[in-house]
């Protein structure tokens, strides 16, 4: 899928259709991929590529919002197939993509090792010389199509925006929230805040929101999942979210089974908003179908956040 300002979204293919994006942006036959999903995800990037009529060595940049693995996870083994190319990444996770290490024993800890192999894929080091840190304000230079990287904490301490003033969009990560179309209605996009382990920070996040809408896009590139539009009304919902989920979890924290209580309290906030946007599938649909992972992740970081904070 592309539009006229030359990107193209790609399904990575992880966990499900239409989950995982990342994003291919072409100007005057030079690339650059924005995220990249994991190792499985490769040969779809390349796929994008030879689609688009380019080559490997048409890529001069890959570029990360933020080190998470459903983003970065094939940062390596992509790099390895892209001569030309830099990498470039929030100062806080270039270390990570140079020696990919400790993000592999961070999560190996929580999931176990054969679930890694299968869900990921083992993380390939990129060579710090390939490697380019990008600090509020860095812009990178696609041709003469200016890319500009902005610091956005909130859901990681970590994350980067892109905003790329030709297309007058930004690539948000996850910073402007989750957006599915299946949850789509006559009223637009649906979107949720995503606050999953384990740097959120509400106050941040409401600033790095406010950050872009300042940009004034006419559209944000969600990784989770696509282009979506009406931005105002959809920063004004994630901000409303964002406090409503602070207070689910001060209301859960202290209760003996506080994890299932808050995913309770937050499949409800979720299934009443739906059904105010004409979503009318229901409570157990929308967390079968759809937002069940989101919502247990979304827990554990505000879990994660109560603890921190206390």
């Amino acid at each position: 899928m592309s539009n006229e300002h030359g990107i193209h979204t790609i399904d990575t293919g992880f966990v499900r259709q239409q989950f995982d994006a990342a994003y291919l942006v072409v100007e005057g036959g030079r690339a650059a991929f924005i995220d990249c999903g994991t190792n499985y995800a490769v040969p779809r990037m390349m796929a994008a590529l030879d689609e688009a009529g380019l080559t490997p060595e048409h890529v001069d940049w890959l570029i990360l919002t933020h080190v998470h693995l459903d983003h970065a996870g094939g940062a390596g083994e992509l790099m390895a197939q892209l001569p030309h190319a830099k990498l470039v990444v929030h100062p806080r996770g270039a270390r990570h993509m140079i020696d990919p290490s400790q993000l592999w024993a961070g999560a190996s800890a929580v999931y176990g090792e054969t679930v890694m192999d299968e869900t990921y894929g083992r993380l390939r080091p990129i060579p710090a010389e390939r490697v380019v840190e990008a600090p509020d304000g860095h812009i990178v230079h696609l041709g003469d199509r200016p890319l500009l990287c902005i610091d956005t904490p909130g859901h990681a301490k970590h994350h980067i925006a892109i905003y790329d003033e030709k297309a007058n969009a930004c690539f948000t990560g996850d910073t402007f929230g989750l957006s599915y179309r299946e949850l789509d209605t006559d009223k637009g996009a649906f979107i949720i805040p995503t606050t999953s382990p384990v740097q959120f920070d509400p106050e941040a996040l409401h600033d790095s929101i406010d950050r872009l809408l300042a940009m004034k896009p006419e559209a944000m590139y969600l990784t989770h999942y696509g282009r979506v539009e009406q931005v105002e009304r959809l920063a004004a919902d994630l901000h409303a979210q964002i406090d409503a989920m602070v207070a689910l979890a001060r209301e859960a924290n202290g209760k003996p089974n506080r994890h299932e209580t808050l995913k309770s309290a937050l499949a409800d906030l979720y299934a009443s908003r739906a059904e105010a946007h004409g979503w009318l599938q229901g409570r157990e649909a929308l967390e079968s179908l759809v937002l069940g992972m989101d919502i247990t992740l979304n827990a554990q970081g505000l879990e994660v956040w109560l603890d921190r904070t206390a």
